[in-house]
This record gives C-alpha cells, sequence and structure tokens, in this order.
C-alpha cells in the first residue's frame, strides 16, 4: 500500500538557498539566491511558503518564521559535477553527473560547427556569441528579418540558442533548424545539453517579444530514472512545463507546455481535481528565466509572491493523501556577477494533510533523494545505476 496516493514535486527554477561548500571552484563565492532577494527587497508577501517552513530554513531578520511549521524542511546539496538545469532535473530522479556539459560562453560556437549548421539549415547564421536572449534580439532582430538570417547564440550555460521572427522565419522552420542543430551538436566536442528554440515576433527595435512557443531539445537522459520506473510499473508521471523536454519525454506519460511560472501553477491546481495515481512533476522556469538570468531581484521577488498566492490554493485543493514537494534545481542568485546559475543548495520542504507534525529533517547530499523517496512510496525500484535513498519514513 502506498503511503500517498499522488505526489507533486514543483521545481521553483533556480531559488537556491546558500552557496555549497565548493560553490568556489564554479566561481561563486558568497551566493545565496534567497536570502540576498530578501535583501533586496526587505520583505516578501510569502505566508503559504512561510507556514510550510521556508524562512525556517532561511532564516531572515525582517521576517517572522513559524515556530512549528506545517511541512518537513532541509536543504539538499548537489552531488552532480555541475550546476545546470539538466544536472539538477537528472539528479532529483536519480542521475548523477560527473562530466559538465560543454560551454561555448568565451568565443562561441566553433567556425566547423556554424558552417555545418549554415549549410543543413540553408540560412546564414548571425551573432554566435554569449549574450541575453531579449537583448541579441534587440541588436541583430532587424537584420535577421531582412536578411533571412538565424540568430544563434550562447550563454554561460550549455546551450545553443536559436532565435527565430515567428512572422518571417515560421515557428516550423525554427524548430527544424533547432532538430538539425541538436544532431550536429552531438558530436563530443560540440555536445551541449540543450537546444532552444527562441521565437519571437515584432517588426523593430523596441518591438520585438520573445513568445511562449520555445521549445527544448535536451539531450537524452543517460541512463533510466525514476520516471522511467513509475510509468513501466503503470503509474502516471505527468509533467508540466519543459520537464518532458529535460527528460526528451522519457517516463512521462502525460505532458502539458506552459506559457508561465503562474500559467504553470495554474495547470497544476487543474490537474489537482482531476484522478491520477503517481507524479506531477513541475517546472516554473520564469523564476530563472525572466529574474536570475536578467539579475533582477525585485521582480524575482515578485514571481515568488505570485507562487506563493496559487500555493495557497493548492494547498486547500490538496486531498489527504496526497504528497507536495518543493524545491529547486540550482541557484540563480540575481544580485551576484555575470548571468549565470549559482552553485547552491536547494530547498527541501514536503507537506502532506496526514503528516503527523512538521519540522526540520536531516540535511541530504544529493537531490536524489526525491526521485527514491517516491517510487519508495509507489513500491517500485529505482533502476540500476542510479544514485538516492528514500526519505520517506521522514516524511510520514
Amino acid at each position: 500500500m502506498s503511503v500517498y496516493n499522488r505526489v507533486f514535486v514543483i521545481v521553483l527554477d533556480s531559488l537556491g538557498v546558500g552557496a555549497m561548500p565548493d560553490s568556489e571552484k564554479f566561481g561563486d563565492v558568497g551566493v545565496d539566491t534567497f536570502g540576498h532577494i530578501l535583501d533586496r527587497t526587505g520583505t516578501l508577501d510569502i505566508p503559504n511558503l512561510t507556514k510550510l517552513g521556508m524562512l525556517n530554513l532561511h532564516p531572515v531578520q525582517k521576517m517572522k518564521w513559524v515556530e512549528k511549521s506545517l511541512g518537513r524542511y532541509t536543504r539538499l546539496k548537489e552531488a552532480s559535477n555541475g550546476k545546470d538545469t539538466m544536472t539538477g532535473h537528472w539528479e532529483m530522479m536519480g542521475i548523477k553527473t560527473e562530466k559538465p556539459f560543454k560551454t561555448f560562453t568565451e568565443h562561441g560556437f566553433p567556425k566547423e560547427l556554424i558552417a555545418e549548421l549554415e549549410k543543413r539549415c540553408g540560412k546564414k547564421v548571425i551573432g554566435n556569441k554569449s549574450a541575453s536572449g531579449t537583448e541579441i534580439i534587440e541588436e541583430l532582430g532587424e537584420e535577421e528579418i531582412a536578411t533571412g538570417a538565424m540568430i544563434v547564440y550562447t550563454s554561460a550555460d550549455s546551450v545553443m540558442q536559436i532565435c527565430g521572427n515567428e512572422e518571417t522565419f515560421d515557428l516550423q522552420n525554427l524548430y527544424r533548424c533547432c532538430k538539425i542543430a541538436r544532431e550536429i551538436t552531438l558530436k563530443d566536442e560540440w555536445k551541449v545539453g540543450r537546444v532552444i528554440a527562441r521565437p519571437y515576433v515584432g517588426k523593430k527595435k523596441g518591438e520585438f517579444k520573445r513568445t511562449s512557443n520555445r521549445h527544448d531539445y535536451a539531450l537524452k537522459p543517460t541512463n533510466d530514472t525514476a520516471l522511467n520506473a513509475l510509468k513501466n510499473a503503470g503509474l502516471d508521471v505527468i509533467s508540466i512545463g519543459k520537464i518532458n523536454d529535460i527528460f526528451c519525454g522519457e517516463g512521462i506519460t502525460e505532458a502539458y507546455r506552459s506559457k508561465s511560472s503562474v500559467h504553470g501553477m495554474e495547470q497544476t491546481i487543474e490537474i489537482c481535481e482531476k484522478d491520477f495515481k503517481g507524479l506531477c512533476f513541475v517546472n516554473l522556469v520564469d523564476f530563472d528565466a525572466l529574474w536570475g538570468h536578467r539579475r533582477n531581484p525585485e521582480g524575482y521577488g515578485r514571481e515568488i509572491e505570485k507562487f506563493d498566492k496559487n500555493l495557497g490554493v493548492l494547498l486547500e485543493k490538496l486531498k489527504d493523501d496526497d504528497l507536495l514537494i518543493i524545491t529547486a534545481d540550482h541557484g540563480n542568485d540575481p544580485t551576484y556577477k555575470g548571468t549565470d546559475h549559482t552553485r547552491e543548495y536547494v530547498p527541501f520542504i514536503a507537506y502532506s494533510k496526514k503528516m503527523k507534525s512538521g519540522g526540520q529533517i536531516q540535511e541530504e547530499d544529493t537531490f536524489a533523494v526525491i526521485g527514491a523517496t517516491i517510487v519508495n512510496n509507489f513500491g517500485v525500484k529505482m533502476p540500476e545505476n542510479t544514485i538516492g535513498h528514500s526519505i520517506l519514513k521522514e516524511l510520514s
């Protein structure tokens, strides 16, 4: 018998809670996404996160935390060698990534790669540098529209991003070019974690705006994960947001794309009202994409408040035998230098109406306790060559 009939895992993309012991090796000194947002904003209106234990996990002087939290809370270390989306999510479900993915931040992509991309796509590449997505569209959007070229850029992450104007490039053609780029970048010397289609609309500078038709073409997971184990056992594995892209559909039974993080929570609330047995796995990307990378702590804080409001709705709708887990995949301190992710602990907050009590639990050395706990709950075994151990007893 399962302790919980349904498990909801919500990833607040990039909401780290302080530097890990090895963060300096990753170029991150004194980073603290949540703490520095609170330092900059003073306070946040987050009553639901507060009662679940978020401020107990990360106390600040200007906000009151609760003596007895409703949720169980702790911090998780990342065991993998990285601080990006894929290593974080894959580790949650049991994969330890030893070798980090390739980055091309300093000089852009090699000329041989670009030449092959141009030849196979039939388009000239412009850009080819590390840049902010919104800034490079402002810089090169008019040229792309006028010449029929395509904007290619990267960042501090292991990504190749391709921009296309939905009216002049055509969305399906953009996706076609991204699929070609994904195939090309499977070579070891060019292997990036993700190729991302970045469509936008508008006709001139000042009018350009990215749309919600983003699509991620990730590497296939290097091993079966907890998601495969759940699906193979006949359980539902429902993804919301970019989860399906991150895992290339592996282990997913039903997928929903989100227009925003607010929309993602609305979708989660809708799923909560349906009958299913298994896992609902949610990524809320706006924390990272809109505010962390753009180094905007005030915007990040407002996004947390929006989440908290919908969290209150979700908490009311949870059934007695539901389990909610709130976590993150890495940090992205909006007060730190550069625009890269930051190597941080992530929060682990678990809540169910059937829990006997809340409070702090032991800190863990890997995100993989999440997947291992979920499969243990449903009486399923983790796949071979995965990491993680169950902490189900701590959550009952």
